[in-house]
C-alpha cells in the first residue's frame, strides 16, 4: 500500500485557484508552474512586470558575536565584505569542492545575518549548519512563518513605489531596505536581488500578510501590464540571463568554479572554508569541466540530461536547456570538457537518439534591454 506524499504550500495556495494557477510539485512543494502561460508571463517580465510568490525559499536566522567567522567558514564568499543592508551571492560547499546550495546573506546588523537557502535544501542546509556550529552562534529556522514575493521587470520599481514612502531608487543592486512600510504592512525587508535578469525587488514579510499585499500588488499594477508569474517563467527567465540552479547547473557534483559562479569563491580570504582546499587545487590546476552556453542548430530542444558529443566522445551533459522567448532560438547550459569550451566549438545534442548539430556560443544569451 503507497502512502501519498503530503506537498507542503505557502500562505498563498488558497490564493492561486483565483488567478487560474496550474499547479506542479516542486521539490516537495504545490506550487504554481504558470498562471496565464509561460511565454506570456516570460514577457510581462521582460517588457512590464510579473509577480511570483516564492515564499516557498528558506530563511535562517544567524546571531551572536561569532556569527561573521561562523560564516565565513560555511561559505565561499568573503561575508566580511559586506556592510549592513547588503546582501551577498554565494554557496555552501563539501570538503571536496562539490555544492551543498547556493544562497544569499543579508547583513542584518553587527552580528546578525539572515541567510536565503533553496526550497528543497531547507533540512539538508539547515542541518549542514548546526552540525559546524563553533562559539557564540545562534541559529534559528524560520522558513515557515517568512513569506516572500518577487517583484520583476522594468516597471516593477514604479509600481511598487506607489505603495511605499521608502524612496526604492535609493536601494542599490544587492542591497537591502529594513522596516518597510508598504501599503500598511510594516516590517517588510525590500531588497534588489533578482532571478530573472531584469530589475526587480524581493519583499520579505509575515507569512499571514502576504495575501494582502499580493493583492494590493496586482491591483496597483494591474493597468502597467502587472501578471501573477509561475515557476515556468521563472526558469526561463534565469535561464536566458544564465543564472544557475541548484539541482542543474550546481549539485554535490559540480563545484561552484566549475558552474561559472567564480565572482562568489574567494579563495584568498584570510580565513579558512570548507572546501577551500579542493576550490584552490581547482583554480590552480584548471577547470576539467566547464559550464558553456550551447545552440542547437538542428532540429531539436536540448533538455536537462541530455548527453553532449563531440563526434562519437561523449563530452558532457546538458544542465538546463529550452527554446528561449526572447530569443526564438533552442538553447542550452552545458556542463562540458574544458577543452570543448570555446566559443564556436561544433558539438552534437542527442535528442531522441539522435546526434544532433550544436555549437558553443556566449552565455548569458540575454541582457536586460537587449
Amino acid at each position: 500500500m503507497s502512502t501519498k506524499t503530503v506537498l507542503k504550500r505557502t500562505a498563498l495556495f488558497e490564493v492561486y485557484k483565483k488567478y487560474g494557477a496550474k499547479v506542479i510539485d516542486f521539490g516537495g512543494w504545490e506550487l504554481p508552474v504558470q498562471f496565464s502561460s509561460i511565454l506570456e508571463e516570460h514577457e510581462a517580465v521582460r517588457k512590464e512586470a510579473g509577480l511570483f510568490d516564492v515564499s516557498h525559499m528558506g530563511e535562517v536566522l544567524v546571531e551572536g558575536k561569532d556569527a561573521e567567522n561562523y560564516l565565513n567558514y560555511l561559505v565561499t564568499n568573503d561575508v566580511t565584505k559586506i556592510q549592513i543592508n547588503q546582501a551577498q551571492y554565494t554557496a555552501m560547499c563539501y570538503p571536496d569542492g562539490g555544492t551543498i546550495d547556493d544562497l544569499l546573506v543579508y547583513k542584518l546588523e553587527n552580528e546578525k545575518y539572515l541567510l536565503v537557502i533553496n526550497a528543497s535544501n531547507i533540512e539538508k542546509d539547515f542541518e549542514w549548519m548546526k552540525q559546524h556550529v563553533e562559539g557564540d552562534v545562534k541559529l534559528e529556522n524560520r522558513s515557515s512563518d517568512i513569506a516572500l514575493l518577487a517583484i520583476q521587470g522594468p516597471k516593477a520599481e514604479g509600481i511598487l513605489q506607489k505603495l511605499t514612502e521608502t524612496n526604492l531608487s535609493e536601494i542599490g543592486v544587492f542591497q537591502f531596505a529594513q522596516h518597510v512600510n508598504v501599503d500598511g504592512i510594516t516590517e517588510v525587508l525590500v531588497s534588489r536581488t533578482g532571478y530573472t535578469g531584469e530589475d526587480g525587488f524581493e519583499l520579505y514579510l509575515a507569512a499571514d500578510k502576504v495575501e494582502t499585499l499580493w493583492e494590493k500588488l496586482l491591483n496597483t499594477g494591474k493597468e502597467e501590464g502587472l501578471k501573477p508569474c509561475g515557476l515556468g517563467a521563472r526558469d526561463t527567465l534565469r535561464f536566458e540571463a544564465r543564472l544557475v540552479l541548484y539541482g542543474q547547473e550546481l549539485t554535490n557534483k559540480i563545484s561552484p568554479l566549475e558552474a561559472g559562479i567564480s565572482f562568489a569563491v574567494k579563495t584568498n580570504k584570510e580565513s579558512n572554508f570548507i572546501g577551500k582546499a579542493a576550490l584552490t587545487a581547482q583554480k590552480e590546476e584548471g577547470l576539467k569541466r566547464k559550464l558553456v552556453g550551447i545552440e542547437v542548430t538542428g532540429r531539436g530542444i536540448p533538455r536537462h540530461g541530455y548527453k553532449v558529443f563531440s563526434g562519437e566522445d561523449e563530452i558532457g551533459f546538458i544542465t538546463s536547456g529550452t527554446r528561449s522567448p526572447s530569443l526564438q532560438k533552442n538553447l542550452g547550459l552545458a556542463l562540458v570538457f574544458a577543452e570543448h569550451a570555446e566559443v564556436g566549438t561544433q558539438l552534437k545534442v542527442e535528442i531522441r537518439h539522435k546526434k544532433i548539430d550544436a555549437v558553443v556560443i556566449k552565455a548569458p544569451f540575454y541582457k536586460k534591454g537587449s
